[in-house]
């Protein structure tokens, strides 16, 4: 493809990067046309690069290092690299941040080179600056220069920092026109034309797709060197009129009711793509009373209106089509449908006269069952998943939440169902779907099973599910990839092929796993409590005491205050609109080319209904706090009913903590955490203090019943989502005033909602059942101790997920140094001390710690 550095990235929140780094080096270096090669040893994380850097052979290239964290932190790795005798990029980053600025990096390189060179003694020819090629062609003013500024920056540094060399990643200067390949194809090699001559040496580039300068179509070559050279104010509208205008296949847009014009069937088709309701029943009636081409009701559901959802299906698939756009679709062909169906009943009560048959073919691709599996009661993702299924002609039988093994092996038997979907987003979920594919195996059910929802992935999958089933099962990451399995799963052509490969890739999984496990080594969880963190208790932090103990309930909770605290990019997550870079938070992604328009449209409708909700007292939040003196005892937590009971009587109850067990890098000095260190030892003689809260949104499943009666989907899942993002907004609210009036640890604090979002704040609010404390049986001790479902109504399943799903729990820690972390996988004896400790059979912890264990409890 004509590249000549092989640049090597383990980055993965599933592989161990050092481990792997290490692995893939060895395994290329028996390769001849390979090892051949020079390397690039890529990695955010630097102990990666090291293991990296230690397996290869000849002169390689590391990427990168920058000073954002500071000229010592710049200087250690320098001398490492230096040390294995690589080449390094320098990434154009200071402490302020990102250099966009000529001038700017100009100065952030200038001042790296002659530290390497001055401090480190690197070999100017080893040194490559990478300046920062930024996105152009955005509509913002400020981005205009991004090409030039490169450009110019380039030509300075190899003029007057000799022998450094210039890279960039060049797919970033047309992020703008995602989609649109031909123009950024172009794009980048107008711009590489006028950069090499500058001095740029190397890029990150797809060589196999450059073209030739003089080969660019002259009209696109021109609107492209107008905007690289930012020559033309216009220059983006331009370059997007040339991309509408040259494009093939594509429909010209209506821009008025013209539509309205063409056969009903269009007509049809029209309002489902767009998802407009205005005219759909009056349409549906046309075409219902013309009995000469569709003589049954049933006959416009099988043709205008399915080819109007095929379109849709077909849309969404290609990612030219959002997802909230495919609800609003789902929301017109259900009004349609709804208008259908009493004239459809009509006509199966005069077949049955006629004949005494009312059998009827099948219009479907085929029956899916649907369920949040029992005790879990989060369902927006597969109300998404069952909605866009919809859209594609499958017909979908929702059981909801919290739905026992035997209902949904009933209904699947019962319909006739092709394929089971499960979903949950609490881990102990995980087992009531390994105990259904168990019984699916036991009961002789062959239907493919299909795995989703937060808390589940594809290694657990294939690892802890799919052994358990002769079946197909199969995890499926989010609607956009539901379509194609289950389409691939029904296709008599294709089946049987499909779940081979899927298969051969699950072993493979299972095989990767086995080999980590082995891999990776752990300390003893004697050894990690040594290794603990140990605050100096008497000189170092005094604990501040609460303002009361016990708990304070909140039933009515002003919804207007915390409108302000919503964390908006969750919501966008909800309805899969992702922008990129460096669009990708709120308010940026409605800057993004592709996704901003429907993110604002969404955001605009989630607005106007979050108003008309609080106006109408529609939604509701209720929560409490309390605080309780408390003191560590080695790895757990004991609360006292009064400070003058913490020596000579028995604690009201106990917090279990799991410490961290996972080797650490020997360069790394973190200790080995449990929520415990950050609280005071019984026998320090400071006198230390433990909060928890649980508040939640009610009203939520009446709203959402009341739209699903309409065949409103659309506002069903935003009223879910609007109150997941109350409750934590109430969390947030909540932790807020926690440390400034009810416990009053800080009582100073003055942070704006960015420094809220990142974090600033001192102490923290772990949840059971979350990286710091993955046990959820920790909540019956909080409900227990605060009586929280009496106070407030939020109870806990048999799962221990909370109803309603809209609510948040945790703990409070004040310590200035606590921080969140990630327990990670522990071994069996930190197993067996905690089943100890809780008093629990073994048996028992390993069911609730089952995706943390770091052995097969099996």
């Amino acid at each position: 493809m004509g590249a000549q550095i092989l640049d090597i990235n383990m980055d993965d929140g599933m592989l161990d990067g050092p481990s792997a780094m290490a692995t893939f080096c060895n395994f290329i270096a028996s390769e001849p046309d390979i090892s051949k090669v020079p390397l690039c040893i890529d990695s955010s994380n630097f102990s990666v690069i090291e293991a990296g850097l230690k397996c290869c052979q000849g002169k390689c290239i590391v990427n990168s290092i920058s000073l954002k964290e500071g000229e010592d932190d710049f200087l250690e790795k320098a001398r490492r690299i230096k040390l294995y005798g690589a080449a390094v990029v320098v990434m154009a980053f200071d402490e302020v941040g990102q250099a966009t600025e000529t001038e700017t990096k100009i100065a952030v390189c200038t001042r790296a080179y002659h530290l390497l060179v001055k401090k480190v003694g690197f070999n100017p020819n080893d040194i490559i600056f990478d300046p920062n090629i930024l996105t152009i062609g955005t509509g913002m003013e400020e981005h205009n220069l991004y090409a030039i500024n490169f450009i110019n920056a380039a030509k300075t540094i190899k003029e007057t920092l000799p022998g450094a060399k210039i890279s960039g990643g060049l797919s970033n200067l047309s992020f703008s026109f995602r989609g649109m390949e031909a123009i950024r194809e172009a794009m980048h090699g107008v711009f590489l034309y006028h950069a090499i001559k500058y001095g740029m040496d190397m890029g990150i580039v797809n060589a196999g797709n450059l073209p030739v300068y003089d080969d660019i179509h002259k009209e696109l070559l021109q609107l492209c060197e107008n905007l690289i050279w930012n020559k033309d104010p216009d220059a983006t509208e331009k370059l997007l009129h040339y991309a509408q205008t040259h494009a093939q296949g594509g429909k010209k847009m209506v821009q008025t009711d013209e539509w309205r014009d063409s056969t009903v069937e269009e007509r049809l088709e029209y309002s489902l793509v767009k998802g407009i309701e205005k005219y759909v029943i009056e349409d549906t009636e046309e075409a219902r009373l013309n009995h000469e081409k569709y003589p049954r009701s049933l006959n416009i559901i099988e043709g205008p209106l399915m080819n109007g959802m095929k379109v849709v299906g077909d849309l969404f698939g290609a990612g030219k089509m959002f997802l909230p756009q495919v609800i609003k679709s789902a929301r017109v062909m259900k009004k349609a449908v709804g208008h259908l169906i009493p004239y459809m009943e009509k006509e199966r009560e005069e077949k049955r006269a006629k004949s005494g048959s009312i059998e009827e073919e099948d219009p479907y691709h085929g029956t899916i069952v649907l369920a949040t599996v029992k005790g879990d009661v989060h369902d927006i993702g597969k109300n998404i998943v069952g909605v866009v299924l919809g859209c594609n002609n499958f017909r979908v039988i929702d059981l909801g939440v919290m739905t026992p093994c035997d209902k949904i092996l009933r209904a699947a038997i019962e319909n006739k169902a092709d394929i089971i979907g499960l979903s949950g987003l609490i881990t102990p979920s995980l087992d009531e779907m390994i105990f259904v594919a168990k019984e699916m195996e036991r009961l002789e059910i062959k239907i493919p099973l299909l795995i989703g929802g937060a808390t589940t992935s594809k290694t657990h999958t294939a690892v802890k599910i799919a052994p358990r089933y002769s079946a197909p099962v199969i995890h499926v990451l989010d609607a956009s990839k539901s379509v194609v399995v289950c389409s691939q799963l029904l296709d008599e052509n294709l089946k049987d092929d499909f779940f081979e490969e899927i298969i051969e890739e699950y072993e493979d999984i299972r095989q990767d796993h086995y080999e980590s496990l082995k891999e990776r080594r752990y300390l003893s969880l004697e050894q990690a409590r040594r290794k603990g963190f140990h605050n100096d208790w008497l000189s170092d932090y005094k604990p501040v005491k609460p303002k009361f103990f016990g708990t304070q309930v909140f039933q009515d909770y002003n919804l207007e205050r915390l409108v302000e605290y919503i964390d908006w990019k969750p919501f966008f997550d909800v309805w899969q609109l992702r922008g990129k870079y460096p669009n990708r938070g709120f308010p940026k992604i409605f800057n993004d080319k592709a996704v901003g328009e429907e993110a604002k449209r969404v955001y605009n409708d989630a607005q106007t209904l979050l108003k008309t909700l609080i106006s109408q007292k529609k939604l509701q939040a209720r929560g409490l706090v309390g605080f309780w003196p408390a003191q560590c005892v080695q790895d757990d937590i004991h609360l006292y009913a009064t400070e003058e009971a913490l020596q000579s009587a028995e604690p009201i109850a106990k917090f279990y903590g799991l410490r961290q067990q996972a080797e650490k890098d020997s360069a790394c000095a973190d200790p080995y955490y449990c929520l415990s260190d950050f609280i005071a030892p019984l026998d320090s003689g400071v006198h230390d203090y433990l909060g928890l809260f649980a508040v939640a949104c009610l009203g939520v499943d009446k709203l959402c019943k009341e739209y699903e009666k309409q065949c409103d989907d659309y506002n069903s899942i935003m009223v879910k989502a609007l109150g997941d993002r109350i409750a934590e907004a109430f969390a947030e609210e909540l932790h807020e005033r926690v440390r400034k009036e009810f416990w009053a640890y800080c009582n100073s604090e003055q942070l704006d909602i960015s420094d809220l979002r990142r974090i600033r704040y001192d102490g923290i609010r772990p949840a059971p059942g979350y990286p710091s404390q993955p046990d959820h049986t920790e909540k019956l001790t909080m409900w227990k101790l605060a009586n929280i479902e009496e106070a407030t109504g939020i109870q806990l399943t048999e799962s221990l997920a909370m109803i309603p799903a809209s609510a948040v729990s945790g703990l409070y820690f004040s310590n200035p140094k606590s921080k969140y972390f990630a327990v990670g996988k522990i071994c069996k004896d930190q197993v067996e001390d905690y089943a100890l400790r809780k008093n629990l059979p073994v048996v028992e912890v390993e069911k609730w710690l089952g995706p943390i264990l770091a052995y097969d409890s099996e």
